[in-house]
Formats: structure tokens, C-alpha cells, sequence
């Protein structure tokens, strides 16, 4: 099991928002994703929970895992969950998965829990 966090300003991701518009939100977000996200608070969430669950897979995001290679949904009660694309679930075999995203105080910080299959 490996656990990862990350935290990021808010002011951070408004300063990109203002920078780039929408390009920047394509970079890492899925078209529901960006659905989902209509506050910058919700876009730095997203941002830290893609990091954190990085951390977690022990990869960071980079030539292993892409930003799109994680989905962030949230559930009917409107926990976030996550998944891997099928390509990335191959690699990194997970077997269950939690993710936590709060913001306050000009913040936004995401924990990942994941516990992964056993290998063969």
C-alpha cells in the first residue's frame, strides 16, 4: 500500500487559468473533468489529486503516467473516486483506491491511498 499528497495555491492555478484559458485546463483535465470543475477551487483539487495519486504509484507524472491517464469522477454522494485508463491500469495494477480533496485558505491539497495486486 502507498499513500501520496500534494498541495497547491490556489493562486497558482488562477494565474495559469488567466495565462492560458481553456489550453490550460485541456492539458490535464478530461472533458468531464472540466465539466465538473467550474471554481478554481475545484480545478486546484483536481490538480493536487492527479499529483498526489502520482506520488502514490510511485512515477510522479511524467513519461510513465500523463495527466489523462487518471479519471477523477465523483461518486452519487459526490466523493471523488479515480481510475486509470485500461492502459495505465496494465502498469500499475491497482487493487482498491481512495482519494480525499479539500481546500481552504487559499489551498487545495489531495491524499491518495492505493493498495496494488500482488505481483506474479
Amino acid at each position: 500500500m502507498k499513500v501520496g499528497t500534494d498541495i497547491i495555491q490556489i493562486k497558482r492555478i488562477e494565474k495559469l487559468v488567466k495565462k492560458y484559458g481553456i489550453k490550460f485546463k485541456q492539458r490535464y483535465l478530461s472533458k468531464k473533468e472540466i465539466v465538473m470543475a467550474r471554481k478554481l477551487e475545484t480545478l486546484a483539487g483536481l490538480w493536487a489529486a492527479k499529483e498526489a495519486i502520482s506520488k502514490a504509484l510511485g512515477c510522479g507524472i511524467g513519461a510513465q503516467l500523463a495527466f489523462h491517464d487518471i479519471i477523477i469522477a465523483k461518486d452519487h454522494k459526490g466523493a471523488p473516486f479515480f481510475k486509470l485508463t485500461k492502459e495505465a491500469q496494465k502498469v500499475f495494477r491497482i487493487k482498491s483506491s481512495s482519494i480525499s480533496i479539500s481546500h481552504d485558505g487559499g489551498f487545495a491539497i489531495a491524499i491518495a491511498v492505493i493498495d496494488f495486486k500482488k505481483q506474479l
